[in-house]
């Protein structure tokens, strides 16, 4: 009988209670399917044969951490964090589901019970936790197999599956994706055709099953599937409109939708950062609506920054996204995206470069690497070129800042200082000198420096025919 070591003294601690208790317990689910994978996992779910309140009480007082027990009554579990684990327990249950809702209605049940009313044969996988089973395997829909051949299946029907609770149809993606896993035929069939049903799924679920998809180690996969099973649509329709190619007088564009996937991927080797993943998911969201054919320069998205810029409040307000310094880091990277990309093509001078520093502040770092991600070309030679500019940009950028620190721009002279020298109140004048000064220092008229910008500042105020207190 397959049998796997249990070796976190909490296991100990459950199986010397429910011997004492004459209780059957297991643990179950994605912590096992891990411990086979040998991937790290600090989620314990434990199923018991009886009341799974109660038996977390019991471990918490035994454990010493009775008063961090949360109760869901209403859901029959109860939590609590042990070390760096998070451990719940349930009691074994059986479920029903009504048509308009994806809460199941819940009655007591048997471990197979339970094991049936799981997602996927992966995660139905139990260990015993009594004396007499403690660590042997029970797998009645062969998920040890399923991991085997790397296979997403459901253990049941895939159209009731789904149909009950539509969100494990993004479950089914997200599992492939992290996983690296394929959707076994018949489950990707009862997803196409289950669909419709996600739209009753609140936004909120949605989108974290997809932003785990985001932060997998190859989002294009997931993004692939909820394309092909037609969820995309339903759940993100601007970025599936980036699909397709136009051809007029034998000129295309480049598919948009595959080239964002690729992008998405390109970055995803280099961040971990969600926000600076979504920013490239975004970063060419407004090209469907700027797209035009020029006889002389062929397809055209001029402005599709600023457009995309803007679509994504909207966005983010669908999905239910934060429409917080999340949202405007998004913003900002889109809107200057282009920016490094123009200069690595041409000659870059130096007051291109402050500029572009002086706009990212602290994001010129991340906008960098979205710009690399976003070169996909196929021609070698071409993609080695851009890249070269991009490392010459990148010194540029080094060079000016440990000149001129620019980054995070402070005006050396405030408006009060002004007002104070020229004995002004606040006036257009006053705007009119911060303006020439920060001017000045990004062109490199005048360095990023405090005297240089406050000799600056009595010449403009001259020229505007002020004068001093002095």
């Amino acid at each position: 009988m397959y049998k796997l070591a249990l070796k976190e003294d909490i296991f100990t601690v459950i199986s010397g209670i429910i011997e004492k208790e004459k209780l059957t317990a297991f643990v179950i689910g994605g912590f096992v399917r891990d411990l086979i994978l040998k991937r790290p996992n600090k989620d314990i779910d434990i199923v018991v044969l009886g009341d799974g309140i109660d038996l977390a009480l019991k471990v918490a007082e035994k454990t010493g951490n009775k008063s961090k027990v949360t109760v869901f009554k209403n859901f029959g579990t109860a939590m609590f964090r042990y070390e760096d684990m998070d451990i719940e327990f349930v009691g074994a249950r059986k479920e029903s589901y009504n048509k308009n809702s994806r809460k199941p209605n819940v009655e007591p049940g048997s471990i197979e019970d339970d094991q049936k009313r799981r997602d996927f044969t992966i995660n139905t996988l139990a260990l015993g936790l009594n004396k007499k089973n403690f660590g042997q395997l029970i797998d009645p829909f062969n998920g040890i197999k399923d991991i085997e051949d790397k296979i997403i299946r459901t253990p049941l029907d895939a159209g009731i599956t789904f149909s009950d609770d539509p969100l494990r149809m993004m479950r089914a993606i997200r599992f492939a994706c992290q996983l690296g896993f394929n959707i076994e035929k018949d489950t990707f069939e009862a997803i196409t055709k289950n669909k419709e049903r996600i739209k009753i799924v609140s936004k909120e679920r949605i989108s974290d099953e997809l932003n785990k998809i985001i932060l997998s180690s190859q989002p294009s996969v997931g993004f692939k599937y909820l394309d092909n099973s037609g969820l995309l649509q339903i759940i993100f329709p601007e970025l599936e409109k980036l699909k397709g190619v136009d051809i007029k007088n034998n000129q295309h564009h480049k598919d948009n939708f595959y080239h964002t996937l690729k992008v998405l991927d390109n970055i995803s080797k280099k961040t971990d950062n969600l926000w600076l993943r979504w920013a490239a998911i975004l970063h060419d969201i407004g090209k469907p609506y700027t797209k035009k054919f020029d006889e002389q320069n062929g397809w055209t998205f001029h402005g599709h920054e600023l457009l995309s810029t803007k679509i994504i409040p909207s966005i983010f307000r669908n999905m239910r996204l934060p429409l917080n310094e999340k949202m405007k880091y998004c913003q900002k990277i889109v809107s200057l995206h282009h920016r490094p990309i123009v200069l690595s093509l041409d000659e870059v001078t130096d007051s291109a470069v402050r500029r572009l520093v002086f706009e990212a502040g602290s994001e010129i770092d991340d906008l960098l690497i979205l710009c690399e991600a976003d070169i996909t070309s196929q021609n070698n030679e071409l993609k080695k070129r851009y890249l070269d500019n991009f490392n010459k940009v990148r010194q540029k950028i080094k060079d000016i800042e440990e000149k001129d620190a620019i980054r995070n721009f402070q005006p050396p002279i405030s408006g009060k200082e002004i007002m104070e020298y020229f004995e002004l109140k606040p006036c257009r004048e006053v705007g009119i000198i911060k303006n020439a000064i920060k001017e000045a220092i990004l062109e490199g008229i005048i360095h990023n420096d405090r005297d240089e910008a406050f000799e600056y500042m009595k010449k403009k105020g001259k020229e505007l025919g002020l004068k001093s207190k002095t």
